[in-house]
């Protein structure tokens, strides 16, 4: 196994580029030829490089997700088998390192047409890996790893494996960033594509090298549950592969004859491989799974292997596309304006009444995401009604309405000319932030997915036992305390539009979706705080809350008065580079923003408003029945003892002797006088 995958990975990647013309020198076309040693050796690590940091996040899901723990007493430990996979994981992340840093020499080297070790090489090569976009990257990608091989040292219990499991995906999007998503002109949809397609190909190769190692350490009756849990992530894997492959290829081959280029030989041959793997897996769950329960192992070890080998071809393949450039789009040889070498993309038309409802770019990340969270709500929803659960009917459009804004917001209008138009970036921004998490909080997802996903009984954690750690985990609670939740919502406004965050944000595409998380995460847990009902968070008392809204709200109303008032524009470099010609002036644009920004505030306050209100009569019920209901039980007892309590607080007050004349004489008077006698005070 271990001379497997870089023995397959590298040859089909040599192989394919011989083939491709990928490794022929370069003087031949009179361009400048980093020779052979960059020629060779840039494919070889970077395949050892991407098989690397696929072991390393595939060992680190497999022992999170289908392993058993061990129970301590300071919480749940880790296994002898998820000890194992760790230790792996941690091999593999320093070679991953380790290749990252080689491939920033290797990769200058290329670039510049310059083999290493050339007069003045290694200080370009440090000014390349510090000052120039890709450079820093790839050093990116090496302090990632590095990150994740230090975590892998550190880990103890199943909590922290989750969290470096977590980093280590994150790690992953260097990767998708110095891919073959490059150099197209969707580069932000492609990364997205790139990124989805490392995700589903990690988890599923490092699964299956954890699933071999695994099989020594652990009964048969264990296993075979593994198996299971393994299986349907792979299942998972191999769609997120598919679909992230099929869309990429449609974005870099806009013409059928592009799939006859030795770029599309090799897409073809990529495809083929994950064909068969989609065969092979389900020869496993239907077959092989019930012989490994019968006792007979040496199938399913074959098919495995069998799995393995062609997953290292397919990282391989991967490579060899990356070298390969792909057929050139239609119009290609016409020169890129300013404008969509920034934006990756054209400049929208003109925006009017009609285009806010039908200006529509697919967003690649966001897109899908808000399409899964309904259908997964959905199939939540339905699993509790075939057993004969209720579930509310408001909450189901609350949570579809709260995820269709944020598709509109991500893929609609404002992500189509937020970029373009301060204004629309506002809707974008507001949207996100204050209407799409009140919806969304108010479907109460976590108390559905409780509900409706399944308990595992083997000691591994599957998605019901990590949800239960994360609402339960004390980072949660300290993030989601309401002044700390507040407080982050407020101080994000003014950190990011007062600082060069906002215009990072529209320059780089990593800067951006990390706008759109911290506003939707941020937001979500205020409005969870306020009026939500899911378990974990610690919620304020009712006027405590109407005080976080009117202060928050209020902060955000004077952030936009504010805004309208200024007269510097924001972020005015970028807005004027890809300022389109039917577009108002930069200041107009700004008041505008500001005053949508200002408005759209209201309907979410409202609406949060009103949960609020309904909320706290419902509290006020809820804790009159449970009163009746315990005075019920105890005959009266405890309104009895209150009274009885307040009988005795009224004899130790003592009797004022300097009470008012005219209360003694009232308190002393006959109340029916003889007739025809008038009192001392009516007289006169």
């Amino acid at each position: 196994m271990g001379l497997l995958l870089p023995a397959v990975g590298v040859g089909v990647a040599l192989v394919a580029l011989g083939l491709t013309g990928g490794l022929a020198p370069l003087g031949i076309v009179g361009l400048p030829d980093p020779g052979w040693l960059t020629r060779l050796g840039l494919p070889a690590v970077q395949v050892l490089r991407d098989l690397a940091a696929m072991v390393t996040v595939g060992a680190l899901a497999m022992a999170a997700w289908c392993l058993p723990g061990k129970k301590s007493e300071r919480g749940r430990g880790l296994s002898t088998t998820q000890s194992r996979l760790v230790g792996l994981a941690q091999a593999t992340a320093s070679a991953w390192a380790i290749a990252d840093a080689t491939l920033v020499v290797l990769v200058y080297s290329d670039v510049v047409g310059e083999p290493p070790g050339a007069p003045g090489f290694w200080n370009q090569a440090l000014f390349f890996a510090t000052g120039i976009e890709l450079g820093q990257y790839l050093t990116w990608g090496t302090a990632a790893a590095v990150v994740v091989a230090v975590g892998c040292a550190l880990v103890r219990t199943t909590g922290s494996l989750g969290f470096v499991t977590l980093v280590a995906l994150a790690a992953l999007w260097p990767m998708a960033l110095t891919g073959h998503a490059v150099g197209t002109l969707g580069h932000d949809e492609a990364v997205n594509l790139q990124m989805l397609h490392l995700v589903g190909t990690a988890v599923w190769l490092g699964g299956l090298v954890g699933l071999v190692i695994a099989r020594r350490f652990i009964d048969r009756a264990d296993l075979v549950a593994v198996v299971r849990h393994y299986s349907t992530l792979a299942g998972t894997c191999l769609a997120l592969v598919t679909l992230s492959g099929l869309l990429g290829a449609v974005l870099r081959l806009r013409q059928w004859d592009g799939f006859l280029s030795s770029y599309g030989v090799v897409l073809g041959l990529k495809l083929a491989a994950v064909t068969a793997l989609a065969v092979a897996g389900w020869w496993q769950r239907t077959r092989l799974i019930a012989q490994l329960a019968a006792g007979c192992d040496r199938a399913f070890v074959r098919v495995v292997l069998l799995e393995v080998a062609v997953l290292a071809a397919a990282a391989g393949l991967g490579v060899a596309l990356a070298r390969t450039a792909p057929p050139p789009p239609p119009g290609s040889d016409q020169p890129l304006t300013t404008a969509q070498s920034l934006l990756g993309t054209d400049i929208p038309p003109p925006l009017d009444a009609a285009r806010w409802f039908t200006g529509w770019s697919l967003d690649s990340l966001f897109g899908p995401l808000a399409v899964l969270a309904v259908v997964g709500y959905l199939a939540g929803v339905l699993r509790l009604r075939r057993r004969g659960d209720a579930w509310p009917v408001l909450r189901t459009l609350s949570w579809i309405v709260g995820c269709l804004l944020f598709l509109w917001a991500t893929n609609g209008a404002p992500g189509t000319y937020g970029r373009v138009l301060f204004s629309m970036h506002m809707v974008q921004h507001m949207t996100i932030a204050t209407a799409v998490p009140v919806f969304l909080v108010l479907g109460t997802p976590v108390t559905l997915a409780l509900r409706a996903l399944r308990r595992r009984t083997d000691g591994s954690m599957g998605a019901r036992e990590w949800l239960l750690r994360l609402v339960h985990s004390w980072p949660l609670h300290v993030v989601g305390h309401p002044v700390v939740a507040a407080g982050l919502f407020i101080t994000g406004i003014v950190g990011f539009y007062y600082s060069s965050a906002f215009e990072t944000s529209l320059e780089s595409h990593t800067a951006h979706i990390l706008m759109v998380v911290h506003f939707l995460a941020s937001g979500y847990l205020f409005a969870e705080c306020i009026v939500g009902a899911d378990p974990g968070l610690r919620r304020p008392p009712y006027p405590f809350r109407v005080l976080l809204v009117m202060v928050t709200f209020g902060f955000h109303a004077l952030f936009s008065v504010s805004l309208m008032a200024s007269t510097s524009v924001l972020a005015q470099t970028w807005y004027a580079l890809v300022k389109p010609l039917w577009g108002e002036s930069l200041a107009d644009d700004q008041y505008l923003g500001a005053s949508l920004g200002w408005g759209l505030g209201e309907y979410p306050l409202a609406v949060m408003a009103v949960a609020l209100m309904i909320s706290w009569a419902q509290a006020d019920r809820r804790e009159r029945r449970r009163f009746d209901r315990s005075e019920d039980r105890g005959g009266g007892s405890e309104l009895a003892t209150y009274n009885e309590h307040l009988m005795r607080l009224a004899a130790t007050i003592p009797d004022n002797p300097e009470r008012p004349r005219r209360l003694d004489a009232l308190t002393q008077a006959d109340p029916d006088p003889p007739s025809g006698t008038q009192r001392e005070d009516d007289a006169g």
